[in-house]
């Protein structure tokens, strides 16, 4: 995993309050106390003080693909007869594969096919796939939890479709569900081979590609679901991510007396995702610090003052003055003041 902070997020790491400063800046003015001006002349430039949201971001290296894979197992005996390619993508109602030349057939839902449907039964189950038989278009039967006759005829249509034999029923091993559409990631097997109920044939995945990113427990703090990211690509260009997932793992110790490992495994969705891209390596651009409407003025225009601390000097037509400041969080080379008469829109002096 690889760690770049921002030159920001440096400095507050590595110091408390303005000693930031002299770090990004490589040594700051001194002047001698407050009030007048020190030096008492015009500065050589200015910079205005603003009012704004400041944000520090912290970057984590990162993989761009399509998330974690799925294995797909048959619950049906047989010969192989057909897969999907690689990369190839399956939606409701394809084939994910056949065996015996029939096909195994892909619906939408989060509960898993566990027992076969017949006239009579009653549960989610039903429900399930009874809305899955309806988004296909069939009809003449009422989508609730009961699998009526009703039921039976539209599946016998949807299995004369297939080209199955139109038994009415839904056998354990027939459809397979997954949340959405499906991409197959690799094929285990190759047709023609015999298989028995258990044998792994695909493996399956996403069909957007996202952002993966392992972070250090001590980072917890940045893996906030439906936060905002920065992802930057391979050719320097950055596009907008939302974490998606968050999970925590635990790796346990090899020896005795050791301690487990654990490391939080954060997802990146895009609105838009980058293409032709898998496996490439990327920067991902968390927020680590955020201030909401505080003043600021670039960090170079803070002055070291003699009695200690720092200042501003204040542009004021002619006249110039110097303002003890305190600093907060240092961002995007831009720091949080707050001093006695400041507001947003007055001119500070940019020292040579």
């Amino acid at each position: 995993m690889r760690r770049r902070w921002t030159t920001a997020a440096v400095a507050v790491a590595l110091t408390a309050g303005g000693v930031a400063a002299f770090l990004l800046t490589g040594g700051l003015p001194e002047t001698e106390g407050t009030g007048a001006q020190a030096a008492g002349t015009q500065p050589a430039a200015t910079a205005d003080i603003t009012r704004q949201t400041l944000i520090d971001k912290e970057s984590h290296g990162g993989s761009l693909g399509f998330g974690d894979t799925a294995a797909l197992t048959t619950r049906l005996s047989g010969t192989v007869t057909a897969l999907p390619a690689v990369d190839a993508t399956v939606k409701r109602g394809g084939a994910l594969y056949r065996v015996d030349n029939d096909p195994v057939v892909l619906l939408y839902g989060s509960l898993p096919a566990y027992r076969a449907l017949t006239p009579g039964d009653e549960g989610a189950d039903v429900t399930q796939f009874e809305k899955n038989l309806w988004a296909l278009g069939y009809r003449g039967f009422t989508v609730d939890d009961e699998y009526t006759s009703a039921t039976a005829d539209a599946v016998e249509d949807w299995q004369d479709d297939l080209g199955l034999t139109e038994t009415g029923t839904v056998e354990l091993g027939r459809v397979v569900y997954a949340t959405g559409p499906v991409r197959v990631a690799s094929r285990s097997v190759e047709p023609g081979a015999a298989v028995q109920p258990g044998a792994e044939l695909l493996t399956t995945s996403a069909t957007g590609r996202v952002a993966t990113v392992e972070l250090d427990i001590d980072d917890q703090r940045l893996a906030k679901k439906g936060a905002k990211v920065d992802v930057t690509l391979p050719d320097g260009t950055t596009v907008d991510g939302k974490i998606t997932a968050v999970v925590t793992t635990v790796e346990q110790a090899e020896n005795p007396g050791q301690q487990d490992t654990t490391t939080i495994q954060v997802t990146v969705g895009f609105d838009k995702a980058p293409q032709g891209l898998d496996d490439a390596a990327v920067d991902v651009a968390f927020v680590s610090s955020r201030r909401e409407n505080v003043l600021t003025v670039p960090v170079n225009a803070l002055l070291a003052l003699a009695e200690g601390g720092y200042g501003l000097q204040v542009v004021d037509g002619t006249a110039t003055r110097i303002v003890a400041v305190e600093t907060g969080l240092f961002a995007s080379g831009r720091v949080e003041v707050t001093g006695d008469g400041l507001a947003a829109g007055q001119k500070v002096g940019i020292p040579t």
